[in-house]
C-alpha cells in the first residue's frame, strides 16, 4: 500500500524536487552541513525562496503568506525537504508548531503580526516548554508569570530548546495561577527572545543541532502576548501537540538514511535491507494516515501516538543498521572528506536517540496507546 495523491499534488511534488535539486540549493545545503563545530545554520536562502513561492506554509491563507492549500501539500513539502537533506528544525518549529498554534488560536492582530514573517522564511520561532527538573511533564512546570500592572513578568528556566539562538520569538508555557489540578493555571505566551530578561545558553549534545537553556529573568509581557485564554494553555497544547505527531518527519529521515544505505551497502546485506525497507514503508503509511486524518478534520490521538512511536523507532533502527553494515567509516561526519554519503549515517545515528524522546517519548506513546485504546490499566 502507498498513499494516493491527485495529479496536481504529484505535480507539486515534482516542482519541489526540481527546486531542491538545483546546484545552488544543493551547494547551500552541503555548506550548512559542513559548518565548523559549535556553529550551525538558521534560516537558509532556500527557506526564503520557498517562502516567496508561498510554499513554506502552503496550507495557510494567502493573506498570511501561504497558498490556501491543504495539509497534504504541506506534508509533501516537509517530506521532500527532509529527503533532500534541508536542515528543517528551524522551519518545522516555526511553522508546524508555533505558527500553527497562532493560526488556530491567535487573535487577528497576532496572526497578522507573526504569521507572514514565518511564512516568508524571514523570521522563526521556538517553543519553551520543557524544564530542567521536570522534563516534558508540562503539568508540573514551575515557570511563573507574576502579575505586573496590566501584564506579567516571567521567571523560570526552559531547557532542550532547539534553535533558540536563531529564533525571534517563542511560544512559552508559564503558570499564571495555582490550584488542586496541575493542568489548570497554565498560560501560553508569545515572547520576544532578543530582549532584556532573556538569557540563552548552549546545551551541547551529540546531534547536528544544538539545544539551549533559556532563562527568563523578569521579561515583561502584556495581554497581547497571551495565546488563547488565560489559564487555559493546557487545552491549547492538547489540540496543537497532536498536530506535530504525524511522524512524517521521522519516516522521511528513515527513508533518506535507507536510500543512502542501499547505495553503499556491501554484498550479502539484501535480506537486512528488505527488512528495513518493510519497516520504512510501514512507517510512512502510519504517518500519512495521520496526515489524512488531519485533512479530513478528524485527528486521532491514538493514531498520532502510534505513528510517532513507530516512525521514530524505525529511524533509529535504520541509522544503527547502517553503522553495523558499513563499519567505522559510517561514523565520519560531513566535514571529513572520507565520509560516506556526505556524512548522512553519522548525522542520523547521533540524532536518533533524540527522535525517540522529542514530541513525546516512545514509552509515553506506548503508555498512551495501551491505556487509551487497549484499555489496559495504568
Amino acid at each position: 500500500m502507498m498513499p494516493a495523491f491527485t495529479p496536481k499534488q504529484d505535480s507539486f511534488r515534482e516542482e519541489i524536487r526540481e527546486l531542491l535539486r538545483e546546484d545552488a540549493v544543493r551547494a547551500e545545503i552541503a555548506q550548512s552541513r559542513r559548518m565548523p563545530y559549535g556553529q550551525e545554520s538558521g534560516l537558509l536562502a532556500v527557506h526564503r525562496r520557498l517562502g516567496k513561492l508561498g510554499w513554506l506554509a502552503i496550507n495557510w491563507p494567502e493573506r498570511y503568506g501561504g497558498a490556501d492549500a491543504t495539509i497534504v501539500e504541506k506534508a509533501i513539502l516537509t517530506e521532500e525537504m527532509i529527503r533532500h537533506g534541508v536542515p528543517d528544525n528551524v522551519h518545522s518549529l516555526g511553522i508546524d508548531i508555533v505558527g500553527n498554534a497562532i493560526h488556530l488560536f491567535g487573535t487577528q492582530e497576532q496572526k497578522e503580526r507573526y504569521l507572514p514573517g514565518l511564512a516568508r522564511g524571514e523570521t522563526t520561532a521556538n517553543v519553551l516548554f520543557s524544564e530542567p527538573d521536570i522534563g516534558s511533564d508540562l503539568a508540573s512546570l514551575t515557570t511563573r508569570a507574576e502579575p505586573d500592572g496590566d501584564g506579567w513578568r516571567l521567571y523560570g528556566r526552559k531547557i532542550y530548546n532547539m534553535k533558540a539562538q536563531h529564533s525571534d520569538f517563542a511560544l512559552c508555557a508559564a503558570r499564571t495561577s495555582t490550584g488542586p489540578v496541575n493542568f489548570a493555571g497554565i498560560t501560553l505566551f508569545l515572547i520576544p527572545l532578543q530582549s532584556m530578561g532573556v538569557v540563552i545558553e548552549p546545551v551541547w549534545n551529540l546531534s547536528e543541532e544544538r539545544f539551549d537553556l533559556v532563562t527568563l529573568d523578569g521579561i515583561r509581557v502584556g495581554r497581547e502576548n497571551v495565546l488563547g485564554e488565560l489559564d487555559d494553555g493546557w487545552q491549547v497544547l492538547g489540540k496543537v501537540l497532536p498536530l506535530e505527531r504525524t511522524g512524517l518527519d521521522h519516516s522521511a529521515k528513515a527513508e533518506r538514511t535507507l536510500a543512502a544505505l542501499r547505495e553503499h551497502a556491501p554484498p550479502g546485506c539484501e535480506q537486512r535491507l528488505v527488512q528495513l525497507e518493510t519497516r520504512v514503508r510501514a512507517a510512512r503509511l502510519l504517518a500519512w494516515r495521520c496526515v489524512a486524518n488531519l485533512h479530513d478534520g478528524r485527528p486521532d490521538e491514538v493514531h498520532s501516538a502510534t505513528a510517532k512511536w513507530y516512525t521514530s523507532e524505525t529511524a533509529k533502527e535504520v541509522s544503527v543498521a547502517a553503522v553495523e553494515l558499513l563499519g567505522p567509516r559510517a561514523l565520519l561526519d560531513a566535514r571529513d572528506p572520507e565520509a560516506i554519503a556526505e556524512g548522512v549515517f553519522d548525522a542520523a545515528l547521533r540524532e536518533a536517540p533524540g527522535l525517540t524522546l522529542a514530541q513525546g517519548s516512545s514509552e509515553i506513546m506506548l503508555f498512551f496507546v495501551a491505556t487509551s485504546k487497549l484499555g489496559l490499566p495504568s
